[in-house]
């Protein structure tokens, strides 16, 4: 048995590597992809990694979708209203929509997505023997007695305790996928490796560590702008090669078609300072980029009340300050990120969201003279008996955050940088064990609450992501009255004047808003470009 298994898998392999082009014999699409730091599992209830999430949006559906502007649009929800009290969503649901075929439906046969099923979904996110990563989303937003309601199968209502604008935007999160009950039931936690969704491509093998395809869902739903059939590629073949470089030169042979982000190894190579591509690579692939919602950013602790804080020189807002003018951030993005982001001079809240307006929004410019005025405003002149402060970093970041450490020491601020692995930073900074500290910050859903939720009192540590330990009333005040504002301007006025209270105040430095680097193939058309990075191939065609 298990060498037909391994005859039959390695005569699929070498079919899908026969015609991975157009001008093969057969004439099929197939879409390659590495997938560099490997896939868990293609369960949505556990769709918490970019590569996860990538897989998963290939293969389900949810209620709602984004689209590359990050507005919140139609998916298996055909229309919605909301209760006047902003606490009862209704959803009406389209009549077309099948799970893919499965020996676990009658007759093998897909059968069609009704309310119930999101019913199921929902309530194993938040199922505590589940335990998914996702059950954040709903945990503390909704009624406790009855939240997911099948009205009839065409109609579901979600329920809230309190008004939550950015809900729609939540739901659009591949957390959010409907999932078969007949199937999950089946499989329990094999689900993982057994998916079955709605979305354009459906499941066909996986070896974990070597490769993955998806096949073509020929009774797939959804339709062109056009008005043709999607999806128009007939597969996908996803691998796992690890080493980026190796991946790189993969693309460049044209044995992928696509490649996420550039490393720094041969980011020069790649790029010149202005991020231009080089002479070397010019014409032979499409560079794609564009605002990508992610802020990277030192974190400091402020909250006096925790022990580490006490002698710590960050509790001082003017040292917060002095630290935050002392970086010049334009010539650090051109030099080490080859101009691949966007000096961070306005607030947490990232380019590219919704609402963001650096005009409206006051951060940090480069300001050396001022951080030496604030120093000494401080009591430490020149940073006389300021004492070194320790920052903590990962391997990755590593020159970046030295680059950082000597625009502090030309003000007088004395660092030292402490390298930690990823796992154990954010360890230690999940409970306030540390200081100073490099982060980042990527957007769980396209709403900026997400980020402001992160200086929300309530949300200290051990309730929240406040990882900084900010307390300030009138942000709060703020926060919570946006829970109460439905229209969207306005909301976003609320959140530009909370977001000038955390650059005022100076719990972090904002070192830059991260861009959305893609290489395609120059063949390949129709990639989304939203600044989620979200990687949607139902609309993709490879010519």
């Amino acid at each position: 048995m298990n060498k037909l298994t391994g005859f039959l898998f390695c005569l699929l392999l070498s079919l899908f590597i026969a015609c991975k082009t157009d001008t093969s014999n057969s004439g099929k699409t197939i879409f390659n992809i590495n997938l560099d730091e490997g896939l868990s599992s293609l369960d949505p209830a556990f769709a918490r990694n970019q590569n996860t999430i990538w897989m998963v949006n290939q293969v389900y559906n949810g209620l709602v979708q984004i689209d590359d502007s990050l507005k919140t649009r139609p998916c298996i929800a055909k229309s919605w209203n909301i209760s006047p009290d902003g606490m009862v969503y209704t959803f009406h649901l389209r009549n077309d929509v099948n799970f893919q075929d499965d020996p676990l439906f009658i007759n093998g046969k897909g059968r069609r997505v009704i309310a119930s099923d999101f019913v199921y979904s929902f309530h194993r996110l938040v199922d505590p023997k589940v335990a998914s990563s996702g059950s954040w989303i709903f945990s503390d937003k909704i009624d406790c007695d009855t939240p997911f309601i099948a009205k009839n199968d065409s109609t579901f209502q979600l329920r809230l305790k309190q008004p939550f604008p950015p809900l729609l935007s939540m739901l659009t999160a591949q957390y959010c996928s409907v999932v078969p009950h007949e199937v999950v039931d089946h499989y329990g936690k094999d689900f993982r490796q057994h998916p079955v969704g709605t979305g354009a491509f459906k499941f066909k093998y996986w070896k974990e560590g070597e490769v993955m395809v998806l096949l073509k869902n020929e009774k797939y739903w959804e339709k062109d702008k056009d008005g043709s059939t999607l999806p128009h590629l007939d597969a996908i073949r996803a691998t796992f090669i690890g080493d980026k470089q190796t991946a790189f030169m993969e693309f460049i042979s044209k044995k992928l078609d696509f490649l996420n982000d550039i490393d720094g190894s041969y980011r020069d190579d790649i790029l010149t300072k202005a991020g231009q591509v080089t002479q070397k690579y010019k014409g032979k692939f499409t560079l794609s980029t564009g605002p990508y919602l992610n802020t990277i950013y030192l974190g400091m602790l402020v909250d006096s009340n925790i022990p580490i804080v006490k002698r710590s020189p960050l509790k001082k807002l003017k040292i917060r300050q002095a630290i935050n003018y002392a970086i010049d951030k334009q010539k650090m993005i051109k030099y080490l990120r080859n101009s691949m982001g966007t000096a961070g001079s306005a607030g947490f809240i990232p380019m590219g969201m919704p609402g963001f307006d650096a005009k409206q929004v006051k951060g940090y410019s480069y300001n050396p003279d001022k951080a030496r005025q604030l120093l000494k405003e401080a009591g430490y002149p020149n940073g006389d008996n300021l004492p070194e402060i320790v920052l903590q970093t990962t391997v990755g970041y590593r020159g970046l955050i030295e680059y950082v450490q000597g625009q502090l020491d030309r003000v007088g601020i004395k660092t030292s940088v402490e390298i930690t692995q990823g796992a154990s930073l954010r360890e230690l900074v999940s409970k306030n064990g540390v200081n100073f500290f490099y982060g980042t910050w990527i957007a769980d859903y396209p709403d900026a609450e997400n980020y402001l939720s992160v200086f929300y009192s309530k949300n200290k540590i051990p309730y929240g992501p406040n990882y900084t330990g900010f307390n300030n009333k009138q942000f709060d005040a703020l926060f919570e009255q946006a829970y109460h504002e439905v229209n969207d301007e306005k909301r976003f006025t609320l959140y530009r004047q909370m977001d000038n209270i955390v650059m005022q105040q100076s719990p972090v430095v904002i070192l830059y808003y991260d861009k959305r680097v893609n290489l395609y193939q120059n063949n390949i058309s129709g990639y989304s470009v939203n600044g989620q990075n979200l990687l949607t191939l139902k609309r993709v065609r490879k010519n």
